[in-house]
């Protein structure tokens, strides 16, 4: 299982520190062939899974009965950790195999046993946890803005802070829409229109503040 050392769980600790640490707890490796449901939406969850081999998608049936993907997890990526814990821990998707999947399932009693062994790992926990509400702390955020200009206005007033000039974004214009909550071609559209009224000057991923004070105005729209 040496993939776990580029696991975001086990940052700073090395493969022997985790062989290490994997012989004071109990945990299984369970295996699932294409098409098989890993988790059920709903279902409590009980253990921290984290993918060793293959892939998974996470997808939800909306009223008609239709899968809808949401998204495909690679390894060595854990699985619903924001949902281990909590009042409410239940798969908030359906994890469904995508080819030969392993997956390493750490009981929720080893995760916490882990986290009194280790600060390393118990700081890895906490930092994946608290960026993962911050992501949808922004995600409400953007939604809160009814038009995807006010969305746009907000994103690149955020980046540039006090300061006019070129800002490279870190995100592609398809994270971006998934972000916003909008269709690639919306965005898209709606940066053309932006940078054709000389609010920004956009061109790839380098995007320019032109008039701050139309910009700020998008907010409001």
């Amino acid at each position: 299982m040496e993939i776990l050392s580029k696991c975001p769980l086990f940052k700073g600790i090395d493969y022997k520190g985790i062989s290490q640490l994997l012989e004071k707890i109990p945990f299984q490796v369970k295996k699932y062939e294409k098409g098989n449901m890993i988790a059920q939406s709903g279902e409590e969850c009980r253990s921290l899974m984290i993918i060793l081999k293959g892939s998974v998608k996470g997808e939800m049936i909306d009223y008609s009965g239709k899968a809808i993907k949401i998204e495909d997890i690679e390894p060595p990526k854990p699985l619903a950790i924001a949902f281990l814990f909590g009042e409410n821990n239940t798969c908030p998707v359906n994890v469904v195999a995508n080819n030969s999947v392993e997956l390493l399932h750490l009981p929720k009693k080893s995760v916490i046993e882990l986290m009194q062994i280790s600060s390393v790992f118990l700081n890895n926990f906490m930092n994946i946890i608290s960026s993962k509400t911050q992501f949808l702390s922004d995600k409400i955020r953007f939604l809160s803005f009814q038009t995807i200009r006010g969305k746009i206005a907000h994103y690149l007033l955020q980046i540039a802070g006090p300061v006019d000039g070129e800002i490279i974004l870190p995100k592609s214009q398809e994270e971006l829409a998934n972000m916003f909550g909008v269709t690639r071609p919306s965005l898209g559209r709606a940066l053309r229109d932006m940078h054709n009224e000389n609010i920004i000057e956009a061109k790839g991923k380098s995007v320019k503040i032109i008039n701050r004070n139309l910009l700020i105005k998008q907010l409001k729209k």
